[in-house]
């Protein structure tokens, strides 16, 4: 016997639908599920500041979502390869990655870079830190102040070599920056894998200056490894009291290393609260602080709506310094 369907059918049908709880990829009761690790991408070597904050907060996190966060470095590219590595993944809350600028801002604006991911690949979660950059030299260099060096580097361009930690990275645009503002060109010299490979060429004496953030060198200056010329930021950084910002000198530059934590777009949204969550309690944790503070690190938190605008304002920033870095690479 077939069933006659009638528009009155269909209608009563259209409201039962209509009234019925909607799927929203409610996964969060469930999520995680027990024994089941998250993974945490790092797309630096280990022993960089963007890997050893992974590693302070990852314990915290663990004990905020109830299951093991193993980090996982996978680095090359100035983090590209830890970036296409977090993009490529299941957005289900199993793989977050760090995240840090102006890499990862960077790198899907340039064609060139042949990036498989775009801004829209990645869903911003939470920002930790905040690290300004500086720029130093050996102790015995003839560079006994900034003015020094820039006058020199103006005189003969390409004259001072510096390690970066990659190609369009912190380190790359603060020297396109500092070109930019004063004219004096550096010659760049890139290291892919992160901070610990540009320090071994500036302990080596392969370069002659080291261009890196204020946690990368804290140790060496109470070594006297480094003698610091300026840090660009607005005010002394509360780890290298002694040394002068560029602003201090006559010089308008400021310029810091944003890192926080991602997902891949498309994280479902009961899950991605739950680790916002998680996120901020860890970022904020005292003890956490306080073991970032020991590295030199100094926490600035940003909620994942707060990091999703600073992202976009840097994009925009970046972009303009875009032509000039990529001539220099």
């Amino acid at each position: 016997m077939k069933t006659k369907i009638t528009a009155v059918t269909l209608a009563f049908a259209t409201a039962l639908t209509a009234c019925a709880p909607q799927q929203t990829g409610g996964t969060a009761g469930a999520w995680p599920r027990k024994g089941k690790p998250i993974t945490l991408i790092v797309g630096f070597a280990p022993g960089a500041a963007v890997d050893a904050a992974a590693r302070v907060i990852a314990p915290v996190l663990e004990k905020e979502l109830g299951t093991n966060v193993e980090v996982l470095n996978k680095p090359g590219a100035g983090g590209q390869i830890g970036y296409t590595a977090l993009t490529n993944a299941k957005p289900d809350g199993y793989t977050i990655g760090a995240t840090g600028s102006p890499s990862v801002v960077v790198s899907p604006l340039d064609p060139s870079r042949g990036a498989t991911y775009t801004r829209a690949s990645f869903l911003p979660l939470g920002m930790q830190v905040l690290d300004p950059m500086l720029i130093g030299v050996a102790p015995g260099s003839p560079y006994t102040t900034l003015k020094d060096l820039i006058e020199a580097v103006k005189k003969k361009p390409k004259s001072v070599t510096v390690p970066t930690t990659g190609v369009q990275t912190g380190e790359h645009f603060a020297l396109a920056d500092i070109q930019q503002r004063t004219g004096a060109q550096f010659a760049p010299v890139h290291f892919s894998e992160g901070a610990s490979q540009a320090i071994a060429a500036f302990l080596g004496k392969h370069v002659n200056a080291y261009v890196g953030n204020v946690s990368d060198v804290r140790d060496l200056v109470t070594q006297g490894k480094i003698k610091v010329l300026g840090v660009m930021s607005g005010e002394r950084s509360p780890f290298l009291p002694d040394a002068p910002t560029f602003a201090e000198q006559g010089y308008q530059i400021e310029a810091a290393t944003a890192r926080g934590y991602s997902a891949p777009a498309g994280l479902p949204a009961d899950v991605q609260k739950k680790i916002e969550s998680a996120l901020g309690k860890a970022i904020e944790d005292p003890a956490v602080v306080a073991k970032l503070k020991n590295l030199g690190l100094a926490t600035v938190y940003k909620s994942g709506p707060q990091y999703t605008t600073y992202w976009q304002e840097q994009e925009s920033t970046f972009k303009n310094a875009l032509p000039l870095v990529r001539n220099e690479g």
